[in-house]
């Protein structure tokens, strides 16, 4: 057990739809991938490829893709945002990427990042409690982790 929390939050997904987290996030459990500059995506594919399996095969796991930007960046969230959608065939991978425009610092702070030159991945509960975290490019060891912590979760989760 981390006993962390993610912090409360706005932010609005590629369909438009705004989200306060993590209250509004669908999962009793949620897998949420956090990155910080667009080169970081092929990690973030790695991941969502390697869990896709796990996700749909449980009803109460959803993952989430949450770019995060400084608020700067918010009067040009219109152009960002349409460029990831236009970027994005899959309307569910739309509807779970969710962008925020923050300070950085406090939002990194709150969650314990230490650097913005790689992804981070936790496993949140739909109250915000933080279950797992890691950092970083995908291997068998964080895969292995992810299901452990699935497993004493719940027995109602499914593992092929």
């Amino acid at each position: 057990m981390i006993n962390e929390h993610f912090p409360e939050i706005e932010g609005d997904n590629l369909e438009k739809k705004h989200f306060i987290l993590p209250q509004d996030l669908e999962g009793e459990l949620n897998i949420i991938i956090i990155p910080f500059q667009r080169i970081q995506q092929s990690m973030v594919d790695e991941w969502t490829f390697e869990l896709k399996p796990l996700y749909d095969q449980n009803e109460f796991l959803h993952l989430y893709e949450i770019p995060t930007l400084s608020s700067a960046y918010r009067l040009m969230s219109w152009m960002i945002d349409g460029g990831m959608r236009a970027g994005i065939p899959d309307k569910n991978v739309r509807n779970h990427t969710i962008t925020l425009y923050v300070n950085k610092k406090e939002f990194k702070k709150a969650l314990k990042i230490d650097t913005e030159d790689t992804i981070y991945i936790l496993l949140v509960k739909k109250d915000g409690e933080i279950l797992w975290r890691t950092k970083g490019h995908l291997n068998d060891e964080k895969i292995k982790q992810l299901k452990d912590e699935l497993r004493e979760f719940g027995e109602h989760f499914t593992f092929e």
